[in-house]
């Protein structure tokens, strides 16, 4: 069999188009399966959980992630912080966290799974505004008395480190809780709770 009039040229062209062309179709395929493995902005903002890298939060530091459109205060306690948490008590509407949302599985004191690491929904109580951190006791802009927490710009109210709302503060509850677990020590899922993890 003769090969004469076959134009080598051609064919390797064509054998290289075939080939890139299959290649696209294949990452196109591969794209919209891949992608369905992550939740969507519709799925998160539904309250698919949300995972949260919390390796590089240095104590008195606060991330702040999104779940359900809403965000999430994630901040790592010193030691000190968490000493104060008893401090707080008399200044506290609700220091036991009885008439506050938050799981079962969350320590009442310091609401939170793991001591130094707190989790609370980051929306005022009184009319939704989202509080600043301020983490620093007896700063120049809180004043002599403040022993660190949250400040609601809005209407002034004033949590504790623990989520806790100060007493004769416009907003009614302490910070919510959300439901969280531990994928790691590294590793928090936000809208997966402790108990079902």
């Amino acid at each position: 069999m003769s090969n004469d009039g076959v134009n080598n040229g051609r064919r390797r062209f064509l054998v290289a188009a075939t080939g890139v062309v299959g290649a696209a179709g294949a990452v196109g395929v591969a794209v919209p399966f891949v992608g369905s493995w992550f939740p969507s902005a519709r799925a998160k903002a539904a309250g698919a959980p949300v995972r949260v890298n919390v390796s590089k939060l240095e104590p008195g530091q606060q991330i702040v992630a999104e779940w359900r459109g809403q965000p999430v205060f994630i901040s790592r306690r010193t030691p000190e912080a968490l000493a104060i948490l008893e401090q707080n008590v008399d200044i506290l509407a609700d220091p036991e966290s009885e008439s506050s949302t938050q799981p079962d599985y969350v320590d009442l004191h310091t609401r939170a799974i793991k001591p130094d690491v707190l989790v609370v929904m980051g929306i005022c109580t009184h009319l939704g505004c989202s509080p600043l951190f301020r983490p620093e006791v007896a700063s120049a802009e809180m004043g002599n008395e403040w022993k660190g927490g949250y400040f609601c710009p809005c209407h002034s109210s004033r949590y504790d480190m623990a989520g806790r709302v100060h007493r004769g503060q416009p907003a009614p509850l302490n910070l919510p809780v959300p439901p969280h677990s531990y994928e790691s020590d590294e590793i928090i899922i936000v809208g997966l709770d402790q108990e079902s993890a």
